[in-house]
């Protein structure tokens, strides 16, 4: 497509010449712009994909893929109800559990919580828990003054290994004088790193008999928390979970609960891409007005080259390839960049923390305790492209301008 002699006039037009700096110095800024605006693109994206992944893989590794309810308040027949789960196709385990919220007590500190009474080797099978202990051990948990805690309200509570956690229920006992509130406080035998600072801070685990007592459920769930194979292609494993218990519960899977929350990043992520795409679109303006000077300033050698036999076509490319050139070398200097920040992005976000002394990824606000990052090669290879064809768009009329300069009109001036 592109001959010897228009990759040779091309390449001379690229090298600026004394005088011709100008045009030299715009192409340079069209190509960072491109390669700024493709690596900046790419690093979002990726962000934005390991922030729901994570946040996917966190919030579904404690609360489970599907929750059932009973028709009531509460699940009699839970262990029939949990055998019957779990011989469903898809599904990988079904944990029988109290979940209520409370407040928590120490010392000075208050706060609000939410307590789940489980089995001991349910909450082993629980990975985000049982392995993430960072003091304690789950073979202590047991009886009916056991508690495990997390890390966030470990340390905001002072808590350590053999403390003591009170629990207020206000689902009390009724009395002469009104509703006395349940108080109990059970011995801190577990402190768990979910690496979610929401999860750390407010979630508490009971052996599931000690719940019992203590929201006077004898017998009794509020619920069976199930595990599944696919999390994304939940909707069957549902539909099938119902048609197994004739309808005498409830389900609900994670699409349900957390719709809102997972469709607002969706939408954030979506417009993030648009936004971004901007960058790359104001860059390619900026090829589009750099080819525009440099046919301007070569108007003269335009017209010679045509005298001496040079076809429209051939003006054409070779115009054609020096926009180009600045696209696609813009758009792979900015894959490349993108890329290895992404690899890289924890680090870089470590050592701007020492260099400028702040918090850049605060837990307590991002929901997070790190900076994720995702790549997904199809997205990337969907950047790469839009912004080649956004590059080699800009190149069109320039280039085509250039093939339309009269000889005649010219060289009258020279």
């Amino acid at each position: 497509m592109f001959g010897p002699f228009e990759r040779m006039v091309a390449g001379r037009y690229l090298h600026a010449r004394r005088g011709e700096r100008f045009v030299s110095v715009i192409a340079i800024f069209s190509l960072v712009g491109i390669a700024l605006g493709v690596a900046t693109l790419i690093i979002v994206m990726s962000v934005m994909n390991g922030f729901k992944a994570d946040l996917l893989g966190r919030i579904l590794g404690l609360n489970g893929d599907l929750s059932v309810f009973g028709v009531t308040r509460t699940i009699s027949d839970y262990d029939d109800v949990a055998g019957r789960v779990r011989r469903v196709p898809g599904v990988v385990s079904a944990a029988p559990l109290v979940e209520s919220q409370v407040l928590l007590n120490s010392g000075s500190y208050n706060a609000g919580g939410l307590v789940r009474g489980m089995t001991r080797a349910d909450l082993q099978a629980l990975h985000e828990v049982s392995d993430n202990l960072v003091a304690g051990s789950m073979d202590d948990f047991g009886g009916d003054d056991t508690i495990i805690v997390g890390t966030t309200l470990a340390e905001r509570a002072g808590l350590t290994v053999g403390g003591r956690l009170t629990l207020v229920s206000p689902q009390g006992a009724a009395t002469a004088f009104g509703t006395m509130p349940r108080v109990r406080a059970y011995r801190v035998v577990g402190i768990f790193d979910a690496g979610v600072n929401d999860y750390n801070a407010s979630y508490v685990f009971l052996p599931l008999q000690a719940a019992q007592v203590y929201f006077q459920l004898p017998g009794q769930v509020t619920q069976v928390q199930v595990m599944t194979r696919d999390a994304e292609n939940v909707a069957p494993i549902r539909q099938a979970i119902e048609k197994a218990m004739d309808g005498n519960v409830r389900v609900m899977d994670w699409t349900q609960s957390n719709n809102a929350f997972f469709g607002a990043v969706q939408v954030e992520q979506n417009v993030m891409f648009l936004i971004l795409t901007l960058i790359i679109l104001v860059a390619a303006f900026n090829v589009i007005s750099s080819l525009i000077m440099m046919v301007k300033d070569k108007s003269a050698d335009i017209a010679v080259l045509r005298t001496l036999g040079a076809t429209r076509g051939a003006i054409m490319r070779i115009f054609l390839m020096c926009g180009a050139s600045v696209g696609v070398t813009g758009t792979f200097v900015g894959t490349g960049l993108g890329i290895v920040f992404c690899l890289n992005i924890e680090h870089i976000r470590q050592l701007l923390q020492r260099i400028t002394g702040t918090d850049l990824f605060n837990a307590e606000v991002y929901y997070l305790e790190h900076l994720p990052a995702k790549l997904i090669w199809s997205q990337v290879i969907e950047v790469i492209v839009m912004a080649l064809v956004l590059s080699l768009l800009a190149t069109l009329y320039p280039s085509w301008r250039a093939a339309r300069t009269d000889p005649v009109e010219a060289l009258r001036h020279e």
